[in-house]
């Protein structure tokens, strides 16, 4: 028998939903198959086998919600392996099993309790499963341990993609010996291809170990409502999802966490609005439309080219400076925010951007991103002009070193060459991490982006 087990689909997962299965009991599943979907914090995504066999049980219900990482959600059984048969109670006469280490089981050691238990049992707080030795009957330790994933050092998990661990299931590679290329170290197709079976294990930094993942219990302990003087029944208390309890710790962490600071400027946008009304007629037959925040993204994009220093990253090892402008640009959805990427925008048109962003956008409020699509950005954009707010500040959102905060483009008073005239302007805040990016070089990545946005046709030249 092979367990199936809750996957971790992102670095930041630890729970997720089981929206649907797609197999039933007494299929045959082969190697890739799409089995089931997984909602995570960010998005729902499809789940392939791993290994071959036939369905035995679905252990966890379609629509289950908390379902921590690890946790077996089914089990397959071999070509010619017998079903599994419930347990036969043990003879009155037989002497009882040598309890292991000295401890002597108890009423509540049963197996006749009831299957949920089994399942809190098998998972603990942090997420991990604990040592099948005492968790399980004696004969199904072996099987358990052979089901859990590999882990790179202890209680670590090994993160790879579903046509990672197919191909390396094909040519007999131990994911736990490789150290992957993709985001947060994902392992990926090209890692596994590189990989020679039987090598040795890879040994990643200290400071590269994941940290255990974090306590579901309040990020700190405030006075209940009630103690404020909230009256019992005069609010409907909404339960915290998965995006808001993940949203929560990381803006937490990134606000206390992160010396940051703010730069604002002004741009006068009448240029720019003109431009897109000209644009837009060109690329109307096309059926694409260019929003203002795409010709941000673009001015963002062109401005990082001038000044990379803006472009950047702290870690442990020194500070990154990212090759290429992936934008990640703030989206809401229900219940929360997610932050797609648009990857190399500096090598990318008007329209490519446009087309891509509205794509982003449309399947991230359905839930249908795939990781690499919603991380890794390297430098962030807000914009909440068309809410018409006239400015306001974001949280930095890691990796990326700084985030824009766009406001709305409003007709002002403004003054030039000594005579009063009057321009749409919008305000831009430059949210900074003050490790990597200072106020020098955020000046200065304003001063390369504030010529580009008030005259688009720049970003031609």
């Amino acid at each position: 028998m092979t367990d199936i087990l809750m996957p971790a689909l992102s670095p930041t997962m630890e729970e997720g939903t089981l929206a649907k299965w797609t197999i039933k009991e007494g299929d045959r599943v082969r190697s890739g198959d799409v089995i089931a979907e997984i909602e995570t914090d960010k998005a729902t995504m499809e789940v392939e086998a791993v290994d071959e066999g036939v369905v035995e049980a679905l252990l966890v219900p379609a629509g289950a919600e908390g379902v921590k990482v690890n946790t077996p959600i089914a089990r397959l059984r071999g070509e010619g392996e017998a079903s599994a048969a419930p347990p036969a109670p043990p003879a009155s006469a037989a002497p009882p099993p040598p309890a292991a280490a000295g401890v002597t089981p108890g009423p509540e050691a049963s197996d006749a309790r009831a299957p949920r238990d089994q399942g809190k049992d098998l998972v603990n707080a942090g997420g991990e499963r604990p040592d099948p030795a005492l968790s399980t009957p004696p004969s199904a330790a072996p099987q358990e341990r052979a089901s859990r994933p590999a882990a790179n050092g202890e209680g670590r998990r090994v993160f790879a993609s579903p046509l990672a661990r197919r191909i390396a299931a094909q040519k007999g590679v131990d994911l736990s010996t490789l150290r992957g290329s993709g985001p947060h170290g994902r392992i990926v197709k090209a890692d596994v291809e590189q990989a020679r079976p039987g090598q040795a294990p890879a040994s990643a930094p200290q400071d590269q170990q994941p940290a255990a993942p974090a306590p579901s219990e309040p990020l700190r302990q405030v006075r209940s409502l009630e103690q404020m003087g909230i009256q019992p029944g005069s609010y409907e208390l909404i339960p915290l999802d998965n995006i808001r309890k993940v949203s929560a710790r990381r803006l937490s962490d990134a606000f206390r966490d992160i010396p940051h600071f703010p730069l604002v400027i002004d741009c006068e946008i009448d240029a720019l609005l003109a431009a897109r009304t000209r644009i837009n007629a060109v690329l109307e037959p096309q059926g694409v439309k260019v929003s203002v925040n795409d010709i941000v993204i673009k001015a963002v994009a062109m401005a990082i080219r001038q000044v990379p220093e803006a472009n950047a990253s702290f870690t442990p090892e020194g500070i990154a400076i990212h090759k290429h402008a992936d934008i990640a640009m703030a989206v809401a959805i229900p219940g929360g925010l997610i932050t797609p990427v648009i990857r190399r925008a500096e090598e990318k048109s008007l329209a490519q951007i446009a087309t891509e962003a509205k794509d982003l956008a449309k399947r991230a409020r359905e839930r249908k991103l795939k990781p690499d699509e919603f991380q890794g950005g390297t430098f962030s954009v807000s914009n909440l002009g068309m809410f018409g707010i006239k400015s306001f500040s974001s949280i930095i959102n890691e990796p990326g070193g700084c985030i824009m905060s766009v406001g709305a483009g409003m007709q002002q008073p403004v003054v030039r060459d000594g005579q009063l005239a009057v321009a749409t302007v919008m305000s831009v805040t430059l949210t900074c991490d003050h490790r990597v990016v200072d106020g020098a070089t955020g000046a200065r990545f304003l001063q390369a982006f504030k010529p580009l946005v008030e005259d688009p046709v720049t970003m031609l030249a």
